[in-house]
């Protein structure tokens, strides 16, 4: 089952974040294989969250996953979204064949509930990192959409999502993230 997990930064919290950064890592490290997706949401320098996307056994494995993360122990963290979710694009972020550094990349989440909204892949595919549904935790009801996306701007970046059929739609400057070899 593939998670959708964004942690939002608590204001203030860069420093502490800045001291956990290879307890971070080191905990990440554990979960390679299941990693779709990952890094951090930014303004400008400036970290403002943390995006994973993984495929874990449950639930109760991503809850774990969530809460026990070094970041969120220690209070770097305001909140955390949880959802399931799906890879529409059956690909993990390494696999996007424009590479980690070309363009901008952002975070584009739309909120929602009722009929499901954006459930075929945009017409951009060479564009997108990732795309999927965020569903409840047995999969039955869409909640929204989300998508890491390589756009000219964060407006381009929010046009991936059908802008009526969402309650709200948050787009974040988002970079690759993991160790730098």
């Amino acid at each position: 089952m593939e998670f959708f997990c964004y942690h939002r930064d608590r204001i203030g919290s860069l420093a502490l974040r800045d001291e956990l950064i290879e307890e971070h890592w080191s905990y990440m490290d554990g979960y390679a294989k299941e990693m779709i997706a990952r890094g951090p949401t930014l303004d400008g320098d400036t970290p403002t969250g943390s995006l994973h996307v993984l495929d874990l056994p449950g639930p109760a494995a991503a809850r774990a996953f969530a809460f026990d993360e070094p970041n969120h122990q220690a209070g770097v963290y305001r909140d955390v979204l949880l959802r399931r979710w799906r890879n529409t694009l059956g690909r993990t972020m390494w696999d996007f064949p424009g590479g980690d550094t070309d363009g901008n990349r952002y975070l584009v989440l739309g909120l929602g509930s009722g009929p499901a909204a954006d459930l075929s892949v945009p017409a951009v595919p060479d564009e997108l990192i990732a795309y999927g549904p965020l569903l409840s935790d047995d999969g039955a009801d869409w909640l929204g959409t989300a998508a890491l996306v390589r756009a000219t701007d964060p407006g381009a970046a929010r046009d991936i999502l059908t802008e009526d059929r969402y309650a709200d739609i948050e787009v974040h400057a988002w970079q690759f993230g993991g160790r730098r070899s």
